[in-house]
This record gives structure tokens, C-alpha cells and sequence, in this order.
């Protein structure tokens, strides 16, 4: 159904050269989609130019590069003009810390860029579907310790999360005032190839240099992680399947690791002598978050097949052999 549904569709990703934008936007292609990747642009000696990081090796097979800041008014306009029969909404500023030093510049691009998403949407009167990427971390801890399903409460707890879930629901008010095509997907903690940042990045990277893997807080608090191609298949069922519109839906592994335990097994897989030494809790910390993915797996038959071990061990490959180059 995912290949009858994207063959010959003209797609655009926001966020297309991001972690898991070029993933998905990499299997929108083998699905023969016609995909217009926006991205963000660079700026030199005062001009905007377009450079690709993770798609160079797609670039030619890509019906067109648009480079803008997706917080911009003119995204409305850029997105019209390109008149997409699916949208992919991915752009976003995910790092959680910087929402601390930066809370007005992650707002602007995590919730008025989704506004200004959602405006270009509703004037494509033959827009078959909008998907705008929602967060874990709007829900903050877990009440009770429970696995997250979709019908807890929304406690954010940092400015990203926030933002997020002004996106969040932003895209619910559209999908119901003007009956819009759209879906929300919630994504779990999710890491591999081409993550640069969040804990698992940044321990590997530490981890392969033997440098020491500083944890804030206890270490006691908890993730539900889950591999990028598991997500990427979430995405793609959300963005084609016809039980999704209206729908939101949580996308994680089901099980949570505490962050101590991931530093453990990624020292013990990479072989490293690094020591794991602890340090001051982070502010807006969430102490635990486990995805209840009942619902993905009811209206799609989605369910995870990479675990956190054998998901380790291919990202660890690959940061080495990104070393090698």
C-alpha cells in the first residue's frame, strides 16, 4: 500500500536534510515519490546559498531544493508555489537545551513555522495530506510511571516542549476548523545514523575518543529510544495511510532505558575505556518517558524491530567509519 500510495506523489519535507528528514525523504525516493526538499539555507559573506549535507549523494534525484527558514512568512508562500499533493512537516529546532538560552528563536521556528506550514496547507485546495511532527516531550514525565499513550495530559516542562506542543495543537485546530487532511505523529526519543546530538550521539562520540561520558543528574531517569529506520516507517505509514488522517498517533519502542544503563552498554560496545562520571540534574528535566504505541499498532499494524543493542551497534559503526573518512 506505502509504494502504491507514493509512486509518482509529489511530496515536500520540511526539515529535509535534518536526521530523520534525509532518511525518510532517502525512502520517499526508492518509493519513486517526486520530492521537493526544504531546507534550511546557509548564509556566506551575506548571501543565502543551498548546501546539502546528508542528501548530496539523492541531490539529482530530487524534483527541487528550496532553502529558506521555515519561521519565515514567505514559507506560506514558497510551499504554495510548489503546490505538493503531501506534506512532510519535520523542520524544527529539536535540541532541548538551546530552548534555554534561545526560547524566542525555538518558538518561532517550532511554532509559527508550523502555523505558516498549516496556512500554505489550507490553501491547496488538492492537498491529499499534512503531517506535522509533534513530540515526547509534550507529555513531560509519565504520570504514575506508566507507559504514554495519546490521551495523556499535555505537561511540557522546557520551552522546546512547549513549543511543541503549541505545534501539536496549532495542527489539531486547523484538521478540525477547516476538516483538514492532517496527522500528527508523537516520535519517541529516536537515534542513529546522522544524529549529532542528544545523549546517544554524544556518548558514542565520547565513547569511541575514550574521553570521559558525563551523565547530568542521577542517571536514573529514563528514555524510550528507537531507531531511525523503526521511525521512518511510522512517518511513512502516517503520511499514506487513510486511517491516519485526523489521527495522532505515538511512535516509540515501548521499553525505556535509563540513561545510566545506555551510557553502560554504549562504553561496553564500542570496546571504550571511558569513564561515566556524573553530574549537575539539567534544568527541565523529564524523569521518565515510555511510549504506549498500542494505537500505531492497532490502525497500522506498525511495531518496532530494531532493539536498542543491535540499534547501538550499527550507529557506533557508522560514527566509525564516518571517522575513517
Amino acid at each position: 500500500m506505502i509504494d502504491e500510495f507514493w509512486y509518482n506523489k509529489r511530496v515536500l519535507v520540511t526539515g529535509a536534510d535534518g536526521f530523520i528528514g534525509s532518511h525518510l525523504v532517502e525512502e520517499l525516493l526508492r518509493r519513486k515519490a517526486r520530492v521537493t526538499a526544504f531546507t534550511r539555507s546557509t548564509s556566506t559573506h551575506g548571501t543565502s546559498q543551498i548546501e546539502l549535507k546528508h542528501l548530496k549523494s539523492v541531490a539529482g534525484e530530487l524534483e527541487r531544493v528550496i532553502a529558506g527558514s521555515v519561521s519565515s512568512p514567505e514559507t506560506t508562500r514558497i510551499i504554495e508555489d510548489a503546490a505538493p499533493d503531501v506534506i512532510m512537516h519535520l523542520a524544527a529546532e529539536a535540541y532541548v537545551p538551546r530552548s534555554f538560552e534561545h526560547p524566542e528563536e525555538v518558538f518561532a521556528v517550532n511554532a509559527m513555522g508550523t502555523l505558516y506550514v498549516l496556512e500554505a496547507a489550507r490553501r491547496l485546495p488538492r492537498l491529499e495530506r499534512v503531517l506535522v511532527t509533534s513530540s515526547s516531550e509534550i507529555y513531560g514525565t509519565a504520570l504514575g510511571d506508566r507507559a504514554i499513550d495519546e490521551s495523556h495530559p499535555l505537561n511540557p516542562t522546557s520551552p522546546y516542549a512547549a513549543s511543541k506542543a503549541a505545534a501539536d495543537r496549532l495542527a489539531y485546530s486547523y484538521r478540525d476548523t477547516w476538516k483538514m487532511p492532517i496527522a500528527i505523529i508523537r516520535p519517541f526519543n529516536c537515534y542513529g545514523p546522522r544524529h549529532v546530538y542528544d545523549v546517544i550521539p554524544k556518548f558514542i562520540k565520547l565513547a569511541l575518543e575514550d574521553r570521559d561520558l558525563t551523565i547530568y543528574g542521577s542517571g536514573e531517569q529514563r528514555r524510550d529510544f528507537t531507531f531511525v529506520t523503526d521511525m521512518v516507517r511510522g512517518f511513512l505509514l502516517m503520511g499514506s495511510h487513510p486511517k491516519a488522517i485526523g489521527e495522532v498517533v505515538n511512535f516509540g519502542s515501548g521499553v525505556s532505558h535509563s540513561i545510566a544503563h545506555t551510557a553502560e552498554l554504549i562504553v561496553a560496545l564500542a570496546g571504550s575505556s571511558s569513564r561515566i562520571v556524573n553530574n549537575t540534574a539539567r534544568l527541565a528535566e523529564v524523569n521518565h518517558l515510555r511510549c504506549d504505541a498500542a494505537k500505531a499498532g492497532r490502525l497500522f499494524g506498525w511495531k518496532p524491530e530494531v532493539d536498542l543493542e543491535e540499534g547501538l551497534k550499527m550507529n557506533i559503526e557508522w560514527v566509525r567509519m564516518q571517522r575513517r573518512r
